[in-house]
This record gives structure tokens, C-alpha cells and sequence, in this order.
């Protein structure tokens, strides 16, 4: 699609919703002055962990946000980067993992499994850019393997993001900003009966960015929710679009920019980037039973298309072709789970659960490439993958003031792989696995609360490395791995509610039996040692008064390999990251500010090379009119230049006799201002 042709489908979709609004009320004009933070919201007696927490509402409303993956940074000690083009899925990092894109960290959106497992890219693939922020109502977290409904990919923590099921008001708005940012976003919800509700919302985004090679991001969404609720049961029923194009400036070494080669913002290769389309439908629902017993289900199929090029290592590899390649991921995936929650007496509950998930991977593969046309194929597959699990958690209050949970779950995993361009690396395997938790919640009085927990939780390898007999590209006879990595951990801690004002505390650590992966870069798999962190986090909330409301978090890990000798750092471990954010309320005038900061990392193993440290201060100021609201954001507020993600490893440019080691680095985009005009109807 031109720019041209753009520009106008997001004006239009900004103004077509509003056209089958029904008038509002005279009363529905006046703006409402009551705000809800999700932050805020009273936890002591509902949760399990000092770590689990509540994001919405209010929270996301002053927000500034420069990319739809930032809104995993509303979970405290999370920090979301990107180093390959916006349209990708970030990198993701908590409690002293590089989570990669998501393989310890697990998503669902209205209970809708966004994890990919034996993607193309890297295992537990997390790419949530067909989220549109303004219809997130509430995101619902919790961290380490304590819980025995989360499964996989959860090992570090887990989040559940949901939707909004009717907006008090329709709106539609336009952004616009430097670098050719533009964005349109329009959505209203509207009685089709009784009892039923239908909300609907359309998104469509370009963006160039600052880099040399433009960006030239295309982003379109398309949101439909269905919701019929009667007394107290719910029924949801949801479908997504999405397709996003763009070119991407990946990481470039440091020698480059330092010997005047590029700019900071410059590139190396010209063909790089890749495209995503993604279509979802999903059904949800829950009911209440005599005596209070509620049961849920969610089942769901989606549709997925990916194609990634990138080049890491420019020449080292191809002198004549360079080292381009293409990593291809296309699949439907469904399934389904089922809940039930009843009180076996007064003071003991009962939850039982199950889910089952088929991943139909059609065409999965690794192809050399130049110009973006193939060269040759390092591997194709065609994988069909099963999992089934069930866990049974028993809820037990031993006095009035002390509360149990004890929980159990089993998960059966099978694979069936069928390689194109090696028949030797085909194959059937399975895999099961038994995990135990275990909570203890004392709350002494209405105000504190404190925590002890413990569990066994996991994440799932790529399953082609339980098959694999043949090196790739080496050709060599190589190991397999499990399909099922087993984590364990434990966590200590406290949470205070005071008035307007609340803090969380804990201490924790986790182990990972192996970080067995499948490295989609080299179609192979890779071994590492066993792990161990260590960590604190720490987080508060105070609405102080009610024009002003200020947060921060903070979180410190010691992450290492478990292992004897001097190379025991973890490549990637981030060791600190703190945030903190301000909100002010005068009159029709908002004013909200957030800082951001994540520390070094080693990039290899003996801790000899490290990333530098990174802060970023973002601003925004929105005035509101009857109608009307006009926002500014001014982002990376001090025009710091720090990175946004670093690697350390061999690469090779034009002209070079050898590879050279170095650090190869994605910056932060430079400060730049955004303008929003929303109308509300």
C-alpha cells in the first residue's frame, strides 16, 4: 500500500466507526472525572504470590508507549527491546533471563496462548503487535513456577491480558509524528439486544523510523468481540486480524559506526526485515453453578504466516553472496481448556483443570538467501505437535488468618517431524512431566500480607532437536534433546496496602535443569549447563493525592551458569532494571512521565565483554475539550544514546580478510515527538 493510500484508510477508520454510534446522551458528554488504577486495586486475600499483581484501567491511559510491546513493561521488572524492525516480536528479559522472545515468559490474550512453540525464529516465539493497546482492559501477572494452571513457557513468570468487553465511550483518533509516524485507531461498542454487547475496533499504523534504510513499517488490526452475559453467566466470542510488513536495520558492530563506516543509525545489509499475518477466532465463556461452583472454557484456532530475513554476520560465512537468511514459520494452531473451581467445605476449595493444544506447522524452515530470493535450504520441516495437560489445586484455609495452596500438574507432549531436506532428522518422539507447587499466604491483618512459595514449573524445547540426528550444516552426527526443560524455585515475600498506597518485596530463586534450545540461526541445537538466580524485587504504588500518583519498581539478579570454573556468566542476564513513573491531574490538563533504565549484561560467558547500562525518560501531556482530547509525547526525553539491545559475536564487512569479534549493538530511537487527536462519542 502507497503512503498515499495510507494516509487515507487511517483517517477513514478513524471517523467510519462514530457513523453507527448511536447518538450519545446529553449526560454522556460530561467528562468523567473517576479514575480506576489497576495498580491500585486491593490484592491481599485474592493472591497467591508477593510477585503476582494487576495492571489496568487508568494505568494504561497516560501511558506513553513508542511500540505495542512496551505494554509487557507495565509488569514490574520486565523490560521489552527490539533489535530487527518494529514489526518483529521484542526481546524480552525478567529476573535474569534473556527470555529471547518469550521462550521462560508466557502470554495469553483472552485465554489464547500466544507462545509459538518450534517457531522459526526461536522456541516460544512471543509477538504480541495484534494487540491494540486501547481495548487492553487489565493485564493479570505472576512470576516463577508456583503455579500449577500456568504450563508452558512460564518458568519466569506469566501474564493474561484481557480485553475490554464493552467501552463506556466509542473513540476514534489520529496520530502523527517525526520520522513519518502515522497511526489511526477507532473503536466503539454497541447493544445488539438484552444481554448482548459488540465492540469493535480497527487499527493501522506506518512508521519510517530514524534509520538510514527506512523502516517502512505497515501495520493494519482488526478487533470484533462479541459478549452476551445473563445474571451471572458470560459468553465471549472474538476474532482478530493482522498483517504487518517493514524493513529492518538490524544490530550493527561498533567497529563501523566507529571507523565512520555508517552512521549509528545506519546498516549493512539493504535486504533485511520480514512480514507477519496472523487470524485468530476464539470462543470463551463461564458459568456459575448452585453453591457457588464456576466453570470456564476458552477454545481457539489461529492462522500464522512469518517470514524473516536477517544477516548477523554479513561476509563471514559467503564472501561472494554474503550470509543472508531467511527463517519461514507458517501454521494453524487450536485447542482449547477447561476449569472448575468448587468449594468442598467451608474452608477448602477445589480447582480442576485441563488443556490440549495442536500445533499443525505447515512449512517451517532455513534458508540461505540473497536479495531475498533463495539460495539454498540449510533445513525444511513439517512438524504436527500435541500437548495435553491437566492439574488439580487445592485451596485450604488452616485459620482465619493462614491459607494453603497446594497444587499438582501432569503434561504429556508429543511431536511428529518430518524433514524435507534431511529424511534422517525425521521422527516421532514424547515427553512427560509431573509438577509439584506448593503456597503459604499468612496475613496477620488487613494490611500485610506475606508469602512463602514453592514449585516446579517448565518450559518446552523445539521439538525438531528430539529428532535431530544430523547436523544441518555441519553434517555431522549431533545429540538430541529433551522436549520438556524442568524448572525449580522458590520465593519469599511480603506486599503492604495502606490507604491510597501499596509495596511488594520479595526474594527469590530459580533454577533451569539445562537451557536447552533450538537455535533457528543455525537449523542445530545447542547445549548449555545447567542455571541459578538469584534475586529481589521490589515495587510500589501511591495515589498521593488526587492529582498526583507516582510508582517505581526495581529488581536485582545474579544469574549464573551452575557450573565449576570462571565461565559461569549467562550471556544476556540483565542484573538490574528499575522504573518509575509519575501522573499529574490539573483540571483538562494531564501530565505523565516515566523513566526506564536496565543495566549491563555480560555477552559472554567469562564476563570479560558487557552491554552498557540503558535509560530512557518518556513524557506526555494530554488536554481534554467536551469531545476532544489532543495529546503530545515527547519520547526519550534527554536524546540518550544508549542501546536498545547488544550482542557480542564473530562478524565480517566488506573488505575484511577475517571475521572480527565485536560488539554488535541496536540503538534507541533519538527523542522525537508524537501528537494524538482523540475524539470520544
Amino acid at each position: 500500500m502507497t503512503r498515499t493510500a495510507f494516509c487515507a484508510f487511517a483517517t477513514a477508520l478513524s471517523f467510519a466507526l462514530p457513523a453507527f454510534a448511536d447518538d450519545p446522551p446529553e449526560a454522556d458528554l460530561e467528562l468523567d472525572t473517576v479514575s480506576v488504577f489497576g495498580r491500585a486495586i486491593s490484592l491481599l486475600g485474592s493472591i497467591e504470590s508477593a510477585s503476582s499483581g494487576v495492571v489496568g484501567y487508568e494505568d494504561f491511559e497516560n501511558r506513553p508507549l513508542s511500540r505495542a510491546g512496551e505494554l509487557v513493561e507495565v509488569i514490574p521488572g520486565v523490560i521489552a527491546t527490539q533489535h530487527s524492525g518494529e514489526g518483529k516480536g521484542n526481546q524480552f528479559f525478567l529476573r535474569g533471563f534473556n527470555l529471547d522472545h518469550g521462550t521462560d515468559f508466557s502470554i495469553a490474550v483472552d485465554g489464547v496462548p500466544v507462545n509459538l512453540r518450534t517457531h522459526g525464529h526461536g522456541q516460544g516465539y512471543l509477538d504480541i503487535n495484534f494487540v491494540i493497546p486501547e481495548l487492553v482492559e487489565r493485564v493479570d501477572f505472576r512470576k516463577g513456577p508456583y503455579f500449577a494452571d500456568a504450563g508452558d513457557f512460564s518458568a519466569a513468570g506469566s501474564a493474561r491480558y484481557k480485553t475490554y468487553d464493552t467501552l463506556e465511550e466509542g473513540f476514534a483518533e489520529v496520530s502523527i509524528g517525526e520520522n513519518n509516524f502515522q497511526r489511526g485507531v477507532a473503536a466503539s461498542s454497541f447493544a445488539i439486544g438484552d444481554h448482548s454487547d459488540l465492540l469493535l475496533g480497527l487499527e493501522a499504523a506506518a512508521y519510517d523510523g530514524p534509520w538510514v534504510l527506512e523502516q517502512d513499517l505497515t501495520r493494519f488490526n482488526g478487533f470484533a468481540k462479541l459478549t452476551h452475559s445473563h445474571d451471572s453467566n458470560h459468553f465471549h466470542l472474538i476474532a482478530t486480524a493482522y498483517d504487518s510488513e517493514w524493513t529492518s536495520t538490524d544490530q550493527v558492530p561498533e567497529r563501523a559506526v566507529d571507523e565512520g563506516l555508517i552512521d549509528r543509525f545506519g546498516f549493512i545489509d539493504d535486504d533485511l526485515g520480514g512480514e507477519t499475518t496472523r487470524f485468530s477466532v476464539s470462543g470463551n465463556a463461564s458459568f456459575e453453578h448452585a453453591g457457588g461452583a464456576n466453570t470456564s472454557w476458552t477454545a481457539y484456532a489461529v492462522a500464522y504466516d512469518f517470514r524473516l530475513f536477517s544477516n548477523f554476520t554479513y561476509f563471514a560465512d559467503d564472501p561472494v553472496n554474503g550470509d543472508e537468511f531467511e527463517q519461514r514459520d507458517r501454521r494453524i494452531y487450536y485447542g482449547g481448556n477447561v476449569r472448575h473451581e468448587r468449594a468442598l467445605s467451608e474452608r477448602i476449595g477445589l480447582s480442576l483443570g485441563g488443556e490440549i493444544r495442536r500445533d499443525d506447522i505447515r512449512d517451517i524452515g532455513l534458508f540461505r538467501t540473497a536479495a531475498r530470493e533463495r539460495l539454498s535450504t540449510t533445513r525444511q520441516d513439517k512438524v504436527e505437535q500435541f500437548s495435553a495437560g491437566v492439574y488439580a489445586i487445592g485451596d485450604i484455609e488452616l485459620t482465619d488468618r493462614l491459607r494453603a495452596q497446594i497444587g499438582l500438574r501432569g503434561d504429556y507432549y508429543d511431536a511428529d517431524v518430518r524433514s524435507i531436506s534431511l529424511p534422517e532428522n525425521s521422527g516421532t518422539e514424547s515427553d512427560t512431566l509431573v509438577t509439584p507447587s506448593a503456597s503459604l499466604i499468612f496475613q496477620p491483618n488487613d494490611t500485610l500480607g506475606l508469602f512463602a512459595n514453592y514449585g516446579r514449573g517448565f518450559h518446552s524445547n523445539d521439538v525438531r532437536g528430539a529428532t535431530i540426528q544430523i547436523d544441518p550444516v555441519s553434517g555431522e552426527a549431533v545429540d538430541t534433546v529433551p522436549i520438556l526443560v524442568e524448572a525449580e524455585g522458590a520465593e519469599l515475600g511480603a506486599r503492604v496496602e495502606v490507604g491510597r498506597f501499596n509495596a511488594t518485596a520479595a526474594v527469590f530463586w530459580l533454577d533451569l535443569e539445562s537451557e536447552l534450545v533450538f537455535v533457528g540461526d543455525a537449523g542445530t541445537t545447542e547445549v548449555n549447563d545447567p542455571t541459578r538466580r538469584f534475586g529481589i524485587e521490589t515495587s510500589a504504588f501511591w495515589r498521593a493525592t488526587d492529582w498526583l500518583v507516582l510508582d517505581a519498581s526495581a529488581a536485582f539478579t545474579d544469574a549464573e551458569f551452575d557450573i565449576s570454573g570462571d565461565e559461569t556468566e549467562i550471556p544476556g542476564a540483565v542484573d538490574t532494571v528499575f522504573a518509575a513513573g509519575a501522573v499529574v491531574f490539573q483540571g483538562p490538563m494531564t501530565f505523565s512521565a516515566r523513566v526506564r533504565h536496565f543495566g549491563e549484561a555480560p555477552l559472554i560467558e567469562d564476563g570479560s565483554v558487557s552491554s552498557d547500562a540503558t535509560t530512557v525518560v518518556n513524557a506526555a501531556a494530554t488536554y481534554d475539550w467536551a469531545s476532544v482530547s489532543l495529546g503530545l509525547e515527547l519520547l526519550n526525553v534527554f536524546d540518550a544514546e544508549d542501546s536498545d539491545i547488544t550482542y557480542f559475536f564473530e562478524s565480517q564487512l566488506p573488505g575484511e580478510a577475517e571475521p572480527v569479534a565485536d560488539r554488535h549493538f541496536h540503538p534507541v530511537e533519538p527523542r522525537q515527538v508524537r501528537a494524538t487527536l482523540r475524539y470520544r462519542f
